[in-house]
Order: structure tokens, then C-alpha cells, then sequence
């Protein structure tokens, strides 16, 4: 079976010939105005994913099409069951004596003194693989090639090749060095056209840079 078009919103086929509902490319199926969402990044749940509006409120409940926030996700993330991006809008104001939303239940948000100030975006890379029921604070910047460990709370900057863990998310583990890091990001297979990607599988899923990067068309180009 050919591998599926990145506007394929159930790419996973069973073996009886139908889809599993239960996992979309986010590309596909999602037309939120504030979340952008690369090519082949995509989520699951233990429950079926139909439509947009379901998909996004599980990925980020908080945000909405009017919020001043955006949520920005790379190319061929990984997003388990229960990962949730809890982004900007759901903040309430905690530089005064309350942090009680009056708006909310008043009505007219223009004005009101309960509302908090507009919040950063929330920055994912490529590559990024999300364990289950991770969660994702608002503005949190998360490198290229990180792991997000199962139930991680995560807040602040990841770096590029980092598993992180725990509650509050911390270190792990490097899985690249910072060199090398920054080497496979100047590479950047996920730019590559699908049908290089496939061909060069075997390179991006294992542990030679040198070979991946000989495989890569920039540097192929170069030695011309």
C-alpha cells in the first residue's frame, strides 16, 4: 500500500481494508485560524477522531478562533492519546489581588478588568514525539527532534534532541549531542520530497549522520 498523501485525514489502513479512525494526519482534518500544522505530523486517541471540531479541542481546549495566540506544530510530530496544548487563552490574571475571570460570566470582554494580557505562542519543531497524556503549557518552545515523556507537564524551552520527563518536565537525556544536533537540523529530511524521505528510511531511522547526511540532496547537489 502506498504511503498516504499528507491530505489523507485516517492514514493508517487495518488489514480488513479500512481506516483506523482513531488516528488523522492534524493537516488534514484541522481548520483553526490559530493553529498551524506541518505536513505528516499526526495524533491519536483511543477513541475515534472525525471531525475538526473535535480534533482541536482535544489538541488545545483553550484556544480559540479568537484567541491572540497561535499553537505552531512541525512536520511528522508524533502526538499520542490525551496530549493536550494548553495554550494562552485559558490564563487567568495573577498580577492582581484576584485571579477570579469576572468576564467570563459578565459578559463584554472588551475592556474588562479580569482580562489577563495577551500570552506567547506555543512553538513546536519537526519531528517531535508527544508520550500520552503529556501537557503543554501555554508559550512552552520545544526543539526539533525532542521526546516528550508519558504525563510530562511541560513549560519554557526544550532543546533540539532532549527527552524530557516528569512533572515538571526535566532533562532525561540528550539524544544528540549539541553538534550533532544542530548537524541533522542543517540536514533537515523533513524538507526532503516524501518519495526521498522513503527511499532513505533506513538512514532517518538509524544512527549515522554521516550516511544521512550523504543521502541528502543538498549534499548530492554540492558534489555535482
Amino acid at each position: 500500500m502506498p504511503f498516504p498523501h499528507p491530505t489523507t485525514t485516517h492514514p493508517i489502513h487495518l488489514q480488513d481494508g479500512s481506516s483506523h479512525r482513531g488516528t488523522v494526519f492534524l493537516n488534514a482534518i484541522l481548520d483553526h485560524p490559530r493553529i498551524c500544522v506541518g505536513d505528516y505530523t499526526y495524533m491519536s486517541a483511543h477513541q475515534p477522531l472525525e471531525s475538526a471540531a473535535d480534533v482541536a479541542f482535544r489538541l488545545a481546549p483553550y484556544l480559540y478562533d479568537f484567541s491572540p495566540e497561535k499553537l505552531v506544530i512541525g512536520k511528522f510530530c508524533q502526538i499520542a492519546h490525551g496530549v493536550q496544548f494548553i495554550t494562552a487563552s485559558a490564563n487567568h490574571r495573577s498580577d492582581g489581588l484576584s485571579s477570579f475571570p469576572f468576564l467570563v460570566f459578565g459578559g463584554g470582554w472588551e475592556g474588562r478588568a479580569s482580562l489577563p494580557a495577551p500570552g506567547p505562542d506555543t512553538i513546536v519543531g519537526h519531528d517531535v514525539w508527544f508520550g500520552t497524556g503529556a501537557m503543554i503549557l501555554p508559550g512552552a518552545q520545544i526543539g526539533d527532534g525532542a521526546i516528550i515523556g508519558a504525563g510530562a507537564v511541560v513549560s519554557g524551552v526544550v532543546s533540539p534532541y532532549t527527552i524530557v520527563a516528569g512533572n515538571p518536565a526535566r532533562p532525561v537525556r540528550q539524544r544528540l549531542s549539541t553538534d550533532d544536533a544542530r548537524r541533522i537540523q542543517s540536514i533537515a529530511w523533513w524538507d526532503w520530497p516524501i518519495d526521498h524521505i522513503l527511499a532513505h528510511e533506513a538512514e532517518i531511522c538509524g544512527s549515522d549522520l554521516d550516511a544521512l547526511e550523504a543521502v541528502s540532496p543538498k549534499h548530492r547537489s554540492a558534489q555535482r
